[in-house]
């Protein structure tokens, strides 16, 4: 997918976040995995100083909602070119050719949460990525499903904290951007 990797602005979010760990003391973590998209990695690259991770990988399941070939096309243009259409009332249809449906995408990232916890079960892992992958799992961990009359607006650079509980998922904090504080306004959104 079209990525350029982080923005100026994007670089001073992420050293803002590292620096948020550092001052909090060495966050210590089992894995540190991030999407293979540029902008995540590059995250993750900039926070591992902060980090003590035994596993630190790149992991293509983490990548945004794939657009198959509407990749790099303004939003402005998609229409004309791949037809609007809501993507809650049409779950099944791909974004454009190539690409993937809500549907596929939930399934997917789904999917790589659960191999990741398998894996590292009973283990702490730090996960950088997008703010749709965020979407799906907080609407699957909370049970409320792909259809819950709300939306969600995750930050660049937030964090968004579950914990396994003795019976269930639990939203620790959603969208903390408290590192974020004091830098430029145009920083936060």
């Amino acid at each position: 997918m079209t990525c350029t990797g982080l923005s100026p602005l994007g670089v001073r979010q992420a050293v803002a976040l590292r620096d948020r760990f550092a001052r909090e003391g060495r966050l210590r973590v089992d894995a540190l995995l991030a999407s293979t998209l540029p902008r995540a990695y590059e995250t993750a690259d900039l926070l591992a100083p902060a980090i003590d991770a035994a596993v630190t990988e790149r992991d293509p399941a983490l990548v945004e909602h794939r657009p198959g070939e509407a990749d790099g096309i303004a939003f402005a243009d998609y229409a004309s070119r791949f037809g609007a259409f809501d993507l809650r009332t049409h779950p099944d249809r791909p974004l454009a050719p190539g690409g993937e449906s809500l549907n596929d995408f939930h399934h997917r990232i789904v999917a790589a949460f659960e191999g990741i916890e398998q894996r590292f079960a009973g283990g702490t892992v730090l996960v950088v990525c997008h703010g749709g992958v965020i979407d799906v799992m907080f609407r699957e961990y909370l049970g409320v499903g792909m259809h819950a009359p709300f939306d969600l607006w995750t930050l660049n650079t937030s964090i968004t904290e579950f914990a396994q509980g003795p019976a269930r998922w639990m939203l620790r904090r959603y969208n903390d951007t408290a590192h974020l504080a004091g830098l430029p306004e145009k920083t936060v959104g």
